[in-house]
């Protein structure tokens, strides 16, 4: 057992040890390939502690977020592919290229000005002909993505002048998702407004993602008021109006206040 268990050393030992032929059955069976789903949940539960702004939660929620790099690095070590060193010699070498205004001779007046820089330098990283948009994940939630490619586009200028006129264009893709004919149409133009709303919300500073996260927190939680409410006066939900259903959903909302 490692003595100083809050060095990075020890992380890095109690890996080994446990997909060590002796080790734990359960890592050992561990592949790049059947820890995906494990390394998404995780990102998942740091997203939720954040979102609650709860620190101590968040400390444990990284620490497992953190098992997940260290597992892929130890599977890459034993295959040859690449050490935990690699891994944090090259961000740090990404860290330092990135940021000529800190470790060069660089300037950036504002964060606006960092991110066009940081845009251009990964420019010249790509192979010619590939798409500034090709590094963005095409796994990553479908609101996310469209966030980060309007980032990335706004970053070398194309982006509107104000948050005026994404609002004008919110309302032209209302009107087009209103004149859609057929199931084809209807969801290409719902899609279009989607988009400009993560457009709106951007500008707004606002994350989309986090913010259909929290009104999902909030329906759930109002909902299940609704549900506690016909349980103590004796009452079936599915047996009531929907205005009556609604004055319930008032009434639970008015308790949150």
């Amino acid at each position: 057992m490692p003595d100083d268990l809050s060095k990075f050393e020890s992380l890095v030992n109690i890996i080994a040890r446990l997909r060590a032929p002796d080790g734990c059955p359960w890592d050992r069976k561990q592949t790049h390939r059947s820890l995906r789903e494990h390394l998404l949940a995780e990102s998942y539960e740091v997203l939720e502690a954040l979102d609650k702004e709860d620190a101590g939660n968040l400390c444990g929620e990284l620490g497992d977020l953190l098992l997940q790099i260290m597992l892929h690095a130890q599977i890459a070590r034993e295959t040859g592919e690449f050490t935990i060193g690699d891994v944090i010699r090259k961000l740090n070498e990404k860290l330092i290229y990135r940021h000529p205004h800190i470790f060069g001779t660089g300037t950036a007046k504002d964060a606006e000005e960092v991110a066009h820089n940081w845009e251009v330098l990964k420019q010249g990283e790509r192979e010619e002909g590939i798409s500034m948009l090709a590094g963005v994940p095409g796994q990553m939630p479908a609101l996310s993505y469209s966030r980060e490619v309007q980032k990335r586009v706004a970053r070398v200028g194309f982006d509107w002048t104000d948050v005026d006129g994404v609002i004008e264009k919110l309302t032209e893709e209302i009107g087009e998702l209103k004149e859609a004919a057929g199931d084809e149409e209807r969801a290409r133009e719902f899609g279009d407004l989607l988009f400009t709303l993560v457009n709106v919300a951007r500008r707004m500073d606002i994350d989309a993602e986090a913010a259909l996260r929290e009104a999902n927190e909030r329906f759930y939680r109002r909902f299940s008021r609704m549900e506690e409410l016909c349980r103590q006066r004796g009452i079936k939900f599915g047996a009531l109006s929907f205005d009556e259903q609604n004055k319930l959903w008032e009434e639970a909302k008015r308790e949150e206040k």
